[in-house]
């Protein structure tokens, strides 16, 4: 504790010296900081408090709740002079940008850098949050000379839990199992949390990867507030395992090639400033290894591809609780914890302090360098498609990001397909938009829309490729030239009400009519769809429209479905007789009734992926808004599976799969006219046993049985790897788990599975040789992802089973696999 005190004490104040007008979090708690878990609640309580204590000083903003209703906030500290023109700090900060409404000239001379802290963004990695109280304290204490000189060249943004419903439900199940005082070994089940653990969000998100997609409530109410400061300094406060030390900046590689000198300059400065620190008090760390910077989705990247300085800080203390005996058999303690997290924090206010100056100068000149086109060899982003509402979907994210986009004048000019893989001549498919390189955002454009990502070192911490093109399923064009972007004008056309007799016609082309159908089917509208094409009244409809007629519904059925078509943006044609102009009549085998209201299930808590299965739920729940039952998959043997039409599967470990008994009730279900759809490893688990599947066995070269040497160990590993690449699926868009798709899909491969073809079922999404598109993957793992099964339809007596090797939902943002899932659930089957 003496080296504890003494390294706080360098930063300028001692942890028992109190103002009366502000209470320490200990006067305000009761107990020390780091001696209990602080409930978050309590935090923002603590927070009003302070600010109440010192309103010269502290501005509070909630900036909305999460799922389960509590509230997010920022609290914004700076001398009383900086906090008197907030307002116009903030404007004149976008101004550097030129991000300000007004074009009015920046003022850089006095004006400060914006640090923005954010804590506990992984609920279960608690301690960031217990710095927080810490820090703002030490930040508003009159007596503390050295923040009060800091704050003159600084707006401070603290983000008290980006995450606070993972929090609340990690420490009140850690409160529920600990003694009266912590047990330290870590065989005690205070160190064993329960599924799915506190680190993910209310629908088991990873928030951390989620800022650039936004997919979830809670980015999506911080980004807007970002969005308003754009912060020249952001830190996003971690933990790792308990074993470990700290880390702090420099980053590890792969670094992406857009990030400037000066932004691994400063990682450098600030990073020796933290070693000051932490080596005064014998306090292990390491940088640059582990923590690269190149996926754009997480809170160190996303802030450095929008002009900041983003870094990630990780204090050792997943599962340490209160304490924890680590492998050097010292005690980790979450006093330990707070303290290392509090003393990075204060260290990074002082470097930007110092330094604001060239803070402020790089800041502007990033977002000049934007402006006038210097960002990466291709200066216009082209994207067409022929339903609006797969653009709808693009230009969301492209709004959620702040990045300029229009329509463009002449669409004479070649550029990079995305699609074929070479240079094309621009054809236009009824839809377009095009994004300009020469632009404010320049940089998070690149990186988003860019159809391959540099990769410097393979050995990375996430996936390697995410192209916007591919993610939802856009053919774009990446053009070295500049093009002329116009503003794009409203659209005028809506949707028109129709009225019907005999019944309506929803051509299936993207997900949105998918939604349509959801919303049919939970409003008892029965539906149909077709499996040939066919015209009508001199217009040709293709496969998997969906057909619904007034015979056998309801009386209001027209008006459910025209308030459907309203609200999911999708045209529907009135239909006047069942005698088609070609094709097949509505009295026709191939016309396909769907069950109504098909009750879908599906199997999550111990032994499923949280992550896979929050992925499921949250689809159902909030973007098809259709019921979903979720049962947890060691009670399987007790449900009536007869009581649920399909049964969902996801990501998992499941023993039980592998168990006589589980195998031959799941078939039973699927024999008796139930649909299993199994995904990712259900199905891998499934192959092990007599579905009827196989998986392809890798064939790797004689030579790797070669003496391995174990400084190449990682090597070794890497070349096995896939951590997320790009391929291309070849679909049979015959099928009807594969209508509303031309005749291939790109997904994001994640692992080197690969099924033989089935002999007794439909190999609806088959890989070739040729397959790859983008990303890293391993040069011995490479070759053997060819020539198999990905996506498959095998039918079992009465039902059903479909096979999806792939993470269609992955994080959500893989827009284009949205219509898949909803094929498998409503369309694909007996």
């Amino acid at each position: 504790m003496k080296k504890l005190l003494f390294g706080l004490l360098c930063l300028g104040f001692s942890l028992t010296t109190i103002a009366q007008s502000v209470p320490s979090p200990e006067q305000f708690l009761g107990y020390k900081v780091g001696t209990r878990f602080t409930r978050h609640h309590l935090i923002v309580e603590y927070v009003k408090t302070v600010a109440t204590a010192r309103p010269d000083m502290v501005k509070v903003e909630k900036y909305g709740e999460t799922n389960e209703g509590r509230e997010l906030m920022l609290a914004f500290v700076s001398t009383p002079e900086n906090m008197q023109k907030l307002d116009q700090i903030r404007i004149n900060n976008l101004r550097m940008a030129g991000l300000a409404k007004d074009k009015a000239a920046p003022q850089t001379e006095n004006a400060p850098a914006i640090v923005w802290l954010s804590y506990n963004v992984h609920g279960n990695e608690a301690s960031s949050s217990e710095a927080f109280l810490l820090t703002i304290h030490a930040l508003t204490d009159p007596t503390n000379a050295q923040t009060k000189e800091w704050l003159k060249n600084t707006v401070v943004v603290l983000d008290p839990c980006i995450n606070p419903d993972g929090r609340d439900r990690y420490i009140n199940w850690y409160n529920s199992v600990v003694g009266k005082n912590y047990n330290a070994d870590p065989a005690s089940r205070e160190h064993a949390e329960p599924w799915p653990g506190g680190r993910s969000n209310h629908y088991n998100f990873d928030l951390n990867r989620d800022w650039a997609w936004q997919t979830q409530v809670e980015t999506q109410q911080r980004l807007k507030k970002y969005q308003e400061w754009m912060p020249q300094i952001h830190v996003d406060y971690h933990e790792q395992g308990f074993n470990e030390p700290y880390y702090f900046a420099p980053a590890a590689e792969p670094i992406h090639e857009v990030i400037t000198p000066w932004q691994r300059d400063f990682q450098v400065m600030i990073g020796r400033n933290h070693a000051k620190y932490f080596d005064q008090n014998n306090w292990l760390f390491f940088t640059k290894e582990r923590f690269d910077l190149l996926y754009p989705s997480y809170g160190d990247t996303y802030p450095v591809y929008n002009g900041a300085i983003g870094m990630t800080y990780e204090q050792g203390g997943i599962r340490a609780g209160l304490g924890i005996l680590n492998e050097d058999n010292d005690t980790l303690t979450l006093v330990d914890r707070a303290a290392h997290h509090f003393t990075t924090g204060l260290s990074t206010i002082e470097i930007a302090s110092k330094n604001k100056g060239k803070l402020l100068a790089e800041f502007k000149q990033f977002f000049d360098d934007s402006r006038a086109g210097k960002i990466g060899e291709y200066k216009t982003y082209v994207f067409t498609a022929k339903d609006e509402n797969k653009m709808a979907a693009l230009k969301k994210l492209l709004n959620q990001n702040g990045i300029e986009y229009g329509v463009l004048g002449s669409k004479t000019f070649r550029g990079f397909n995305y699609f074929t893989g070479k240079d094309d001549s621009f054809t236009d498919e009824g839809n377009h938009i095009a994004v300009s390189a020469f632009q404010p955002r320049a940089v998070m454009a690149k990186v988003l829309l860019e159809s391959r990502t540099v990769v410097t070192d393979s050995n990375t911490y996430d996936i390697t490729a995410w192209a916007a093109s591919y993610a939802y399923g856009i053919k774009g064009y990446a053009v070295k030239e500049r093009l002329t972007v116009n503003p794009e004008t409203a659209s005028n056309s809506s949707v028109v009400t129709i009225n019907s007799n005999y019944g309506a016609l929803i051509p299936y082309t993207s997900f949105s009519s998918a939604k349509v159908l959801a919303y049919l089917l939970k409003n008892g509208v029965k539906v149909r769809f077709v499996e040939k094409p066919f015209t009508y009244k001199n217009k040709n409809y293709d496969r998997g429209t969906l057909v619904i007629l007034k015979t056998s519904n309801q009386q209001n059925w027209i008006t459910i479905l025209n308030n459907a078509c309203a609200q999911f943006n999708v045209q529907a044609d009135a239909v006047e007789t069942g005698f088609m102009d070609k094709g097949s009549d509505f009295g026709s085998p191939d016309i396909k009734n769907i069950a109504a209201t098909p009750k879908v299930a599906m199997l999550t808590g111990e032994q499923s992926s949280s992550l896979a299965a929050g992925e499921v739920w949250h689809y159902f729940d909030k973007i098809l808004e259709y019921p979903i039952t979720l049962l947890n998959a060691v009670d399987i043997a007790r449900y009536n599976l007869k009581n649920y039409d399909v049964i969902i599967i996801p990501d998992g470990n499941y023993r039980s799969l592998g168990e006589k008994a589980t195998g031959d009730k799941l078939k039973d279900f699927v024999r008796g006219g139930g649909k299993l759809i199994a995904l990712e490893n259900a199905m891998a688990l499934m192959s092990r046993s007599d579905w009827g599947i196989k998986l392809k066995e890798a064939k790797f070269d004689k030579a790797d049985d070669s003496v391995k040497k174990y400084a190449n160990r990682e090597v070794d590993y890497i070349t096995n790897s896939i951590p997320g690449a790009i391929y291309k699926v070849d679909l049979d868009n015959t099928h009807p788990l594969a209508f509303g798709y031309p005749e291939f899909y790109y997904t994001l491969k994640q692992d080197g599975n690969v099924y033989e073809m089935m002999k007794d079922g439909w190999n609806v999404g088959t890989i070739k040789k040729e397959a790859y598109v983008t990303g890293f993957a391993g040069a011995k793992l490479k070759p053997n992802l060819k020539d198999g099964m990905l996506f498959g339809v095998q039918d079992m007596g009465a039902g059903t089973v479909v096979y999806i090797s792939e993470d269609p939902l992955f994080r959500n943002f893989w827009e284009n696999g949205y219509l898949l899932i909803a094929n498998a659930v409503f369309l694909a089957g007996k």
